[in-house]
């Protein structure tokens, strides 16, 4: 048991390592890398998808891997990346076409803030009071169907990105099938890394076929005047209240993901992290405040490095303190961001497509994992609704605000099923 804030990390070279046990310094360090790797696919790509700068991305990454690390005591493992969730609200807060820099990112960045405000107080009330309210406002039925609804709100915005030419379809279908290939055949470190793995073999496809098929070709004349190191290029937030309320939501999937995240760690340790589950969601928040301060996206504990541990067993908590260093470091290097610039969006298009449609998907899992009952019908009514709600992007005015599609199928689904969840006499 630790004697102070953080635990008195004990030596461990063989089996499980927990949290309070650590590798040698060099093996911690060879970890960390690879909780890097892990993460790299779907840290980078959030920010992309949105128009943010990558570097920028990565750098605060890290920042919040440190802050999650320090805030829980050291005793609950866990690396934040780059949230999916706010894809969706941020390219409608924003109006992003899909290519390039978002030229309205301060407007995501203050409602990413607020977002990150909400969740932190989120994390106070539970710290204060507990998790089973929120395990009662959010059931698993309410979970899945907001997730799912994220999902497929973002069709439109995959499918626009394939769609310029013919070309760029059977690329963005080749992305797709080789992440799939990838996904379902590969071995070892490679099976952890579809979307970086099967992405370059689509980069490597555009790039030797583009010229011949009349698409933009690579210009990779930016990488070579791409500095190795330099400040990541920070931006200003800047507060709008009809962003703001399209983003706030948000918070609510933060609070099902890392609340999930928590318990399968719980699980995959044998140990019980309730008491820092408060504690994990102002992490999250405060990280995801920081995040949007300088350019950032918000942030969210990750499944992948979830992944990663299950398959190693190691679980030390100074793991990640190394991955967050090692972030902070990529982030210095414009030469990285350029790299990232020069991928095709049809390529980026097929990512979406698979990244997108796992989302949806991911609801599909929650139901099953916990027995939610479709026969019932308020079970099915409240998917339903949130469903064609989200994949239609309902815009609900509200005291003089628009509420976007999201937060509709949101705070539809909530409502609805505790209304329809009501006992009669």
């Amino acid at each position: 048991m630790p004697m102070g804030y953080f635990p008195n990390w004990t030596l461990k070279t063989s089996g499980a390592v927990m949290p309070d046990e650590r590798l040698p310094t060099g093996q911690t360090v060879i970890a960390g890398l690879q909780h890097v790797v892990a993460m790299f696919g779907s840290t980078v790509l959030a920010p992309v998808l949105m128009g943010f700068d990558p570097n920028v991305a990565i750098f605060f990454s890290g920042i919040a891997t440190l802050l999650f690390f320090v805030i829980t005591r050291g005793q609950l493992p866990s690396y934040l990346g780059s949230s999916f969730a706010f894809i969706g609200v941020v390219i409608a807060a924003t109006g992003y076409a899909g290519s390039g820099p978002n030229p309205n990112i301060g407007v995501a960045l203050g409602g990413i803030i607020a977002c990150g405000a909400v969740y932190a107080l989120i994390g106070v009330i539970v710290q204060g009071v507990g998790t089973r309210w929120i395990e009662t406002l959010l059931p698993p039925v309410v979970t899945g169907a907001v997730v799912a609804a994220i999902g497929l709100n973002l069709t439109s915005v995959a499918i626009s990105m394939i769609s310029a030419s013919p070309y760029t379809k059977w690329i963005a279908l080749f992305t797709v099938v080789a992440v799939a290939l990838v996904a379902v055949y590969g071995r070892g470190l490679p099976q952890r890394l579809p979307v970086l793995i099967g992405g370059l073999a689509a980069y490597i496809l555009y790039a030797l076929t583009a010229s011949s098929f009349g698409a933009p070709t690579i210009d990779f004349g930016k990488i070579g005047a791409a500095a190795w190191f330099g400040l990541p290029q920070f931006v200003a937030p800047v507060f709008e209240m009809k962003a703001i309320t399209l983003i706030v939501p948000v918070a609510i999937i933060l609070v099902a993901e890392n609340l999930g995240h928590i318990k399968g760690i719980s699980v995959m340790t044998g140990r019980n992290f309730d008491h820092l589950i408060g504690r994990g969601f102002f992490a999250d928040g405060l990280g995801t405040m920081i995040a949007g301060s300088g350019g950032g996206t918000g942030v969210t504990t990750y499944a992948e490095n979830m992944g990663v541990m299950a398959v190693t067993r190691v679980y030390s908590t100074l793991v990640f303190v190394a991955a967050g260093i090692i972030a902070l470091l990529l982030g210095f290097s414009p030469k990285f961001g350029a790299v990232i610039g020069t991928i095709p969006v049809a390529v980026l298009g097929g990512l979406a497509v698979v990244v997108f449609g796992l989302i949806a998907a991911t609801a599909g899992r929650i139901w099953v994992e916990n027995k939610v009952d479709f026969s019932e019908p308020k079970n099915l009514i409240t998917v339903a609704t949130a469903l064609i709600l989200g994949a239609g992007d309902l815009k609900l005015p509200i005291f003089g605000y628009e509420l976007g599609g999201i937060g509709t199928a949101t705070f539809g689904a909530i409502v609805l099923y505790h209304l329809l969840n009501r006992r009669t006499a």
